[in-house]
């Protein structure tokens, strides 16, 4: 293990630097290491079995860099992987799941859109998080199969990402949802156009900010003296991944392809 205790975060792909963003603000001192497994991107297209292979893989990668703390930066990848995780690894482990409780609260009309991929909403951790947190409401889930991958391409402005944008919007404001969860964290990343789409009234809530605040609560390990910029490392194509670290806002971070021995 590395000397310096460090804060290990995962995805699918680039969509967890949205979380990363949060951690890097919520604990500007810390040093972050993370995985883009973009090379098997988007896990929403996986079975179970294929994203705990991956997940168990990757913590082993992060925990012999040194970190102590793992953030599973992804909603598919929490609900397939955590609990198997947590029983295995002598670790904290903080996972994502869609923000409907605080959506719900947040709504005026109680009219709750929830955008996800289709593994996740058809887990049963979400099905245990809608049965805990819903009530009687039923929110709008829609399913937005082949988002992430498009996200996950890098081309923001593409215009078939654009129309797909416009296709899974649609159901939902014509629901008339005021409050929209961002339930994959690939999305945050053209949250910009999600709102164009939706109109300017809709609350878009992402929930990168209360992981970020958990794993702070979690944290125990000491700062370093001198800040460490991110280390970021990637299975896929580094240019991508650092066009969207910048767009993140994480213009320091060094970025690597992975070890073979990880990939």
């Amino acid at each position: 293990m590395s000397a310096v205790a460090s804060i290990g975060v995962f995805d699918s792909g680039v969509g967890g630097l949205t979380v990363l963003r949060a951690l890097h603000a919520q604990l500007p001192g810390v040093p972050l290491i993370y995985v883009a497994d973009s090379a098997h991107a988007p896990y929403g297209d996986r079975s179970d079995a294929f994203i705990l292979d991956r997940a168990r893989h990757i913590t082993r990668f992060l925990r012999d860099q040194g970190a102590r703390l793992i953030v599973v930066a992804c909603n598919t990848a929490t609900a397939a992987a955590i609990a198997t995780l947590r029983a295995e690894f002598d670790l904290p482990f903080v996972g994502i799941e869609p923000g409907v409780k605080p959506a719900l609260a947040r709504s005026r009309n109680q009219r709750v859109g929830v955008m996800a991929t289709p593994a996740t909403l058809r887990s049963a951790k979400f099905r245990a998080l809608l049965q805990t947190h819903a009530g009687g409401i039923t929110p709008v889930l829609q399913p937005c199969p082949g988002l992430a991958a498009a996200i996950e391409r890098g081309e923001l402005d593409d215009p078939a990402l654009r129309q797909l944008l416009a296709t899974v919007c649609a159901p939902l404001r014509a629901a008339g949802c005021d409050t929209v969860v961002l339930g994959c964290t690939h999305y945050p990343l053209v949250a910009q156009h999600i709102q164009a789409e939706l109109g300017a009234h809709v609350h878009l809530l992402d929930t990168a900010e209360p992981v970020a605040r958990q794993a702070a609560r979690l944290w125990t390990h000491a700062v370093p003296a001198h800040t460490q910029p991110p280390l970021l490392y990637t299975n896929g194509d580094v240019d991508v991944l650092r066009r969207m670290a910048d767009l993140c806002g994480l213009h320091h971070a060094q970025i690597h392809s992975l070890p073979p021995s990880a990939a």
